[in-house]
C-alpha cells in the first residue's frame, strides 16, 4: 500500500511539473504571436493558431514523457532533469520560431494567426515536433 501512496506522490509532482511546462508553452506561443491566443482559438476559431499551439503542447508533452520515462532513480534528480529538459525544449522551440521568422518573408507570428489557413503554420508546427524529437532523443 505504501508503494501506491509513494507512486501517487511522485505522479502528482511530475504531473504538476508537466502542467507548469505546458502553461509556459502556452504563454510562449502567446508571446510569439500577436493578439490574445485564447481569443484567437476559442472565440475566433483560428485553425492556424490552434495548430501552432497544439504542436507546441504535444512537443512539450513528448519531452516531459521521455524525461519521466527515463528518469533517474533519485526522485529529486529526476524531477529536476524533467524541468531542465522541458525548459530547454521551450527555449529551443522559441529559437526555431525566430530562425524560421528570419528565413521567411513577412512576420511569422502575424502570418500564423491569419484567419485563412496558411502553409507556414505546418512548417512551424513541424519545427515544434522536430525540436521535441531531438530533445527527447538526447534524454535517452
Amino acid at each position: 500500500m505504501s508503494d501506491i501512496i509513494h507512486g501517487l506522490g511522485r505522479a502528482s509532482a511530475y504531473g504538476a511539473l508537466g502542467l507548469v511546462l505546458l502553461i509556459l508553452g502556452m504563454v510562449l506561443i502567446d508571446l510569439l504571436t500577436p493578439g490574445k491566443l485564447g481569443r484567437q482559438i476559442w472565440e475566433d476559431r483560428n485553425r492556424n493558431a490552434a495548430l501552432l499551439l497544439s504542436s507546441a503542447l504535444l512537443g512539450i508533452g513528448g519531452i516531459v514523457f521521455t524525461s519521466i520515462w527515463t528518469t533517474y532513480e533519485d526522485f529529486g534528480k529526476g524531477l529536476l532533469s524533467t524541468a531542465a529538459f522541458g525548459l530547454l525544449g521551450l527555449v529551443m522551440m522559441a529559437v526555431a520560431f525566430v530562425v524560421v521568422d528570419v528565413l521567411t518573408p513577412g512576420k511569422l507570428g502575424a502570418t500564423l494567426v491569419e484567419p485563412e489557413p496558411h502553409p507556414a503554420v505546418w512548417v512551424t508546427a513541424s519545427c515544434n515536433v522536430a525540436v521535441s524529437a531531438i530533445i527527447s532523443a538526447s534524454i535517452a
